[in-house]
């Protein structure tokens, strides 16, 4: 019996069908780790591989941009579809048509429910600082090893190369890795003197990127004095400490341009603008200076200054003369009033007036002679009727009659019981001299004299 032979493409339709119509291929549940991925304008192909196979992907554009993530090289991945054969090749290939990465579920978990916590705490809404036009040092936590902080150093030194870098060296991967970032933060905070911080590291998966997302780094973060840029993973990746920073940079480049906001050479061209602008400013107010003292020196009080008091001399000279006329008409009206009452006097008249005034000085000096002996007749009888009404009242007097008083230590007057105390010292004053006492009772009431 001959023997029949299959071509290839045959045995290859054959092979396809075994894999279209088996039901355990029609839907796999499959992961690995992303390899040999670039993307393309249209469908996607690529490859799953573990630590000893490898697998051609296909997806295509529809299923690939319904994508919530980024693929990326090395990137281990949880995928979702058929496995087939491409006749072309004859190799067998799995059509993706879902894709998440690996663990990553538990984790965009915990980052929405920190996000969702801290959100509600306020740190997101704290107000956003300005960064520095002319920054003196700024500190950088990042990796010692990775590009990021070649890009920033790079970036620095041809914008604004006055400014001091200086690299705070933090691990930015693995379970240690928060641990180290709050470290160094905490080293940059006791430092104090930096106008800006950039916290960041290249791009990665989730897992590569969660030490960004821990709550331990957020709040130290939150706390910094100095404004935080925020350079985590690619554009398309976010994290806690981007909502927290006060700006976000795409890349380590812009970062390094955010906190540089003025390149040298702009700010020399400021400082040029400023000094022509200050420069053109003096000139002017010299100038307006200058008009000012020429308007001055070309005035009447400096050229001419006799001229400020010609006025005022004429006015003396005005005053003058009117005084001399007033003088003049006072003297001449009393010459004539004096001449008036000299005419009138004669000395006959005089002479009377004199005698006439002799004789009621005569009188007046006797009433005044006789007024004053009885003035002072009653006053010496009101003298001695005050004197004789003041010794009946002398306290010594009553001290004659057999009366005393009494006093304290300091002087003063013991009228009622109640000033007296026992144990008290006393003086009881009698009308030739003083008694010392000791109080040893005080008894109430009323004494009937």
């Amino acid at each position: 019996m001959a023997e029949t032979y299959l071509t290839v493409s045959a045995l290859t339709q054959y092979l396809k069908r075994k894999f279209d119509l088996d039901p355990y291929l029609s839907k796999v549940y499959l992961t690995g780790e992303i390899s040999n991925f670039r993307q393309r304008p249209g469908h996607q192909y690529f490859s799953l591989k573990d630590d000893h196979a490898k697998i051609s992907v296909v997806m295509f554009k529809n299923a690939f941009n319904a994508l919530k993530f980024k693929p990326e090289e090395g990137m281990k991945v949880m995928a979702v579809g058929r496995v087939t054969l491409y006749e072309a090749s004859g190799n067998y290939q799995i059509v993706l048509e879902e894709m998440a990465p690996d663990g990553v579920g538990a984790l965009y978990q915990a980052f929405e429910q920190l996000k969702a916590k801290l959100e509600k705490e306020g740190l997101f809404n704290q107000p956003k600082r300005a960064l520095p036009m002319f920054p003196r040092k700024i500190a950088v936590v990042t990796s010692p090893s990775g590009a990021v902080i070649q890009d920033i150093m790079t970036t620095v030194a041809r914008r604004y190369p006055l400014a001091q870098i200086v690299l705070y060296p933090a691990q930015v991967q693995g379970d240690t890795a928060a641990a180290t970032i709050v470290s160094q933060l905490n080293r940059v905070r006791e430092a104090g003197d930096y106008d800006a911080l950039i916290i960041g590291r290249g791009g990665g998966s989730i897992e590569d990127l969660w030490p960004f997302n821990e709550e331990i780094v957020a709040r130290a973060l939150a706390s910094m004095p100095m404004p935080v840029v925020s350079s985590v993973g690619h554009e398309t990746d976010t994290t806690i400490a981007d909502f927290v920073a006060d700006r976000r940079a795409a890349t380590p480049t812009a970062a390094a341009e955010l906190v540089t906001p003025i390149t040298l050479a702009d700010a020399l061209n400021r400082i040029n603008q400023d000094q022509l602008r200050i420069q053109t400013a003096m000139q002017n107010r010299l100038k307006q200076q200058e008009e000012r003292l020429k308007r001055v020196s070309n005035s009447m009080v400096l050229t001419q200054p006799s001229r400020l008091y010609d006025q005022y001399l004429q006015r003396v000279d005005q005053l003058q003369l009117r005084l001399q006329a007033v003088i003049t008409a006072q003297l001449n009206t009393t010459q004539r009033q004096l001449t008036q009452v000299s005419n009138q006097l004669n000395l006959q008249s005089l002479q009377q007036r004199i005698q006439l005034a002799r004789q009621n000085l005569t009188y007046l000096t006797q009433q005044l002679n006789q007024q004053m002996v009885g003035t002072l007749n009653t006053n010496r009888q009101q003298f001695q009727a005050t004197v004789e009404a003041l010794d009946h009242l002398s306290p010594l007097k009553i001290l004659a009659r057999g009366y005393t008083y009494v006093t304290d230590d300091s002087g003063n007057m013991l009228k009622q019981t109640d000033d007296f105390k026992p144990d008290q010292q006393a003086t009881i004053h009698v009308t030739d001299g003083t008694v010392a006492v000791n109080i040893l009772e005080v008894h109430h009431g009323k004494t009937n004299i």
